[in-house]
């Protein structure tokens, strides 16, 4: 009979595994940093800058101690990690880029036959021109390519023929990502930016699916097959439903049925084999309140983050502002080992201002003082990280709580 886990359990396990249990305020060096986004996986990265950048924020929410100079010295100087793409763009150890050979193979059919389709733009006839120039020229922006030549984009599907060229080599490998300028990606030669040593290991298909799967459970504990092959984006459901049906087999996994937050008939699932040693040693998560960004690796799988946490989540960027329920960019707000609202707040750096729009919690939470108490000390990290003077909130604030 499968292990049942219970729902406070696998949402503990999952915090932990996430690196949301550890004590925020702990020093974190540049060396603990490399670890931290180790022991995640990778960071998403989003161009989106209310407050501060996705991935400052998910790294920040872990530890306050967080510096982004040490994230930049990892990825320019250190090449310790390195960007690229899971489900989305990420940042991502570069002990990790020898798997990333089988997704680039992939990625050349998939994304020359899906760009033809789009945007008939004759991309392909720049592939060669491109490569020439960066390797003549060294590490160049993409404007660098397509100024005063009607670079006018209104979104991915017409890019510039020479843009689109750059990030198809950059999807498959032939570039990476040297540095950023403000947020604008500085491609060269992979050779010029990943070290020798995760450039040149060559890895069987089977082992990095292998290698996914194995590496995926890892980080989430207990996940479904389907939430296993979305973790890193590189193999398929399929792929991680045959591999997780040999790992029972083998004792590399053991399957199990978890609780929902909501009672209800529980869900069949697959753990790490250590998965009941885990559960014994489960740290207590930090009571503190914090800020989540919309793209925290807790969040990534919408559908897991409700069922665990009884917290339906939608990122409202792309809603017509009529009919958004709550805001443009709104933030989770974590309590111990609980999703317990959404706040809309935006840095406002003309004026210095954090700006606090409004404040949503989920049913039965109060906004007692001890929690509004724990709100202010939140925000007030926010602001220091951001930059901003000062916290303000809009006209009303308290009376919309609920």
């Amino acid at each position: 009979m499968p292990l049942l886990i219970g729902n406070r359990q696998a949402r503990r396990l999952l915090l932990h595994l996430q690196g949301l249990s550890g004590a925020p305020h702990r020093r974190l060096t540049k060396d603990g940093l490399r670890d931290l986004i180790a022991a995640m996986g990778y960071v998403q990265v989003d161009s989106i800058n209310t407050v501060e950048r996705a991935h400052h924020q998910i790294l920040f929410a872990r530890n306050q101690t967080y510096r982004k100079k040490h994230l930049t010295a990892l990825l320019e100087r250190d090449r310790a990690l390195f960007e690229n793409w899971t489900h989305d763009a990420a940042i991502i150890p570069s002990q990790f880029f020898p798997f990333w050979k089988q997704r680039f193979a992939r990625e050349e059919k998939r994304l020359r036959a899906r760009w033809r389709e789009w945007r008939r733009d004759g991309f392909e006839d720049a592939l060669e021109s491109v490569l020439d120039r960066i390797a003549h020229n060294g590490p160049t922006l993409s404007r660098e390519l397509t100024e005063g030549k009607g670079t006018g984009s209104t979104g991915w599907w017409d890019w510039h023929p020479a843009k689109t060229a750059l990030e198809y080599h950059w999807r498959t490998g032939r570039l990476a990502v040297s540095r950023r300028e403000g947020f604008q990606k500085v491609y060269d030669l992979t050779e010029r930016v990943i070290p020798e040593a995760h450039r040149n290991g060559e890895i069987p298909d089977g082992d990095c699916i292998d290698w996914a799967c194995r590496a995926a459970s890892q980080r989430l504990g207990i996940a479904t097959s389907g939430e296993m092959a979305d973790f890193w984006g590189s193999v398929t459901p399929a792929e991680t439903k045959a591999w997780c049906q040999k790992a029972v087999k083998k004792g590399a996994a053991i399957e199990v049925e978890v609780e929902g937050a909501n009672g209800g008939k529980p869900r069949a699932a697959y753990a790490r084999p250590d998965i009941e040693d885990l559960l014994r040693d489960l740290p207590e998560p930090p009571g503190r309140l914090r800020v989540l960004s919309p793209f925290d690796p807790l969040l990534r799988n919408r559908n897991r983050t409700e069922r665990l946490f009884d917290f339906h989540y939608r990122i409202e960027v792309f809603v017509p502002e009529a009919k958004r329920r709550y805001g443009y960019y709104v933030f989770p707000l974590l309590e111990g080992d609980r999703l317990i609202g959404r706040i809309d707040m935006k840095c406002e750096r003309d004026s210095g201002n954090l700006a606090v729009k409004g404040l949503w919690l989920e049913p039965r939470i109060k906004f007692t003082k001890g929690r509004r108490a724990a709100l202010e000390a939140e925000l007030d990290r926010q602001r220091r990280f951001a930059g901003a003077e000062r916290v303000s909130y809009a006209k009303g604030f308290e009376k919309d709580v609920g």
